[in-house]
């Protein structure tokens, strides 16, 4: 068996983020817990908005979130109306103070969780899926990735047996800790069960210029 580790975790630290920034010395458990389950239900409740990612940060009493979108004016809605209801309804649940950041994808057919969902709903919707596939990968490399691999896992066309296939163009460096790789993972549910979608889109190299630090003088004990 091939065992992969996860793209977005096996650079933590290093050029991704946390998706969750907190800290708490008692009651961690059901801050975790909470995090999930809104994370959860806002996918959910905002699945036409198209939602690549909900970070959550804790400062002091309050909760932010910073909710990733290709379509923002759906969470907005008509002069603010949705995101101060969604807002009023997280804080009544939470009792914390609530801010939300609402920040657009400019090319979702970079992004390998909205790219995911994309090939999910087709699958859905009867559409083949290698050509579901293509269509997908041609898109992202017409708008600049340097590659992208799909891969769809399940009982592909009704078929009896469940079995993998994936579609690679480009490159993907998978152990290069400097490459900018985004990771999406979704489901169709279909009527002959369920299909995975993965997708892996390498978007570069990220290079941090390390400031070169100043040689220490030596006090103290070492001081002639």
């Amino acid at each position: 068996m091939g065992q992969k580790v996860h793209p977005y975790g096996f650079r933590l630290g290093i050029n991704k983020p946390w998706k969750s920034r907190w800290f708490v010395e008692r009651g961690y458990d059901k801050l975790l817990v909470e995090d999930v389950k809104l994370k959860a239900e806002l996918r959910e409740k905002l699945k036409a908005a198209g939602v690549s990612s909900v970070e959550v940060e804790r400062p002091g009493n309050k909760l932010r979130l910073i909710i990733r979108t290709a379509r923002p004016g759906i969470i907005i809605g008509r002069k603010g109306a949705e995101i101060d209801k969604l807002k009023a309804d997280i804080q009544k649940r939470t009792s914390r103070e609530v801010f939300i950041d609402i920040l657009e994808v400019n090319k979702p057919e970079l992004d390998a969780q909205l790219v995911s969902e994309a090939i999910a709903l087709q699958l859905e919707k009867r559409v083949s899926f290698r050509r579901a596939m293509r269509k997908s990968v041609d898109s992202a490399l017409r708008f600049g990735c340097k590659g992208i691999k799909v891969r769809v896992s399940g009982r592909l066309n009704g078929n009896e047996i469940a079995r993998s296939e994936w579609y690679l163009q480009g490159r993907l460096p998978l152990h290069t800790l400097r490459a900018d790789i985004d990771y999406g993972f979704s489901e169709a549910h279909t009527t002959y069960g369920i299909i995975g979608v993965k997708t892996w889109v390498y978007r570069g190299d990220i290079y941090e210029q390390k400031k070169r630090r100043d040689q220490v003088t030596t006090t103290g004990a070492f001081a002639s």
